[in-house]
């Protein structure tokens, strides 16, 4: 397993929108473990392929606390297919974001379609944190940002201290 680099906002690959997995396979499955290495590593609870550099629609989430057995979930082509009318709000971080929070609301809870590791179709239905990761990781595979949802000042704000940053590194 390898643990891969992040992309980093304001790098616009953040914003292309992955394409469909049309294939299960062992370099799929590399990708899993690299993506749940990295994630680990960083460490947070989610990481879609884009935030690695790979524009394919997939992602792995994994909620369980520090000292606890890991739990990771592998979603391949997840939909949303249903969500309630409910909300709820979250803070919310982001590994391509780094050390910026921001509280979002979204839909309490979905419905989420998907191929697991073994590329069998799944559904799932969400609430919670869960239902909160699942509809922030699927937006970056639509290449929205959780910053997206926050106020134009603040994501401007952001956007800018995070370019600013790039630049002070390239130079």
């Amino acid at each position: 397993m390898t643990i891969k680099p992040l992309i980093i906002l304001p790098d616009p690959v953040l914003r292309q929108v992955s394409k469909p997995i049309e294939r299960v396979d062992a370099d799929l499955q590399r990708l899993t473990d690299d993506m749940l290495e990295t994630m680990y590593d960083a460490p947070g609870i989610g990481l879609a392929a884009i935030q690695v550099g790979v524009p394919r629609r997939m992602l792995v989430i994994d909620l369980s606390k520090e000292g606890e057995e890991k739990q990771p979930l592998v979603f391949i082509n997840p939909e949303i297919v249903s969500s309630s009318d409910d909300r709820s709000v979250y803070e919310e971080g982001c590994l391509s974001i780094p050390d910026y929070y921001a509280e979002v609301e979204r839909p309490a809870k979905v419905t989420v379609k998907y191929l697991d590791r073994e590329g069998k179709e799944q559904s799932v239905e969400a609430d919670g944190l869960l239902a909160t990761c699942l509809q922030h990781e699927i937006d970056h595979l639509n290449g929205v940002l959780f910053i997206d949802h926050i106020s134009r000042l603040k994501r401007e704000m952001v956007i800018k201290k995070f370019t600013k940053a790039a630049k002070s590194k390239v130079l």
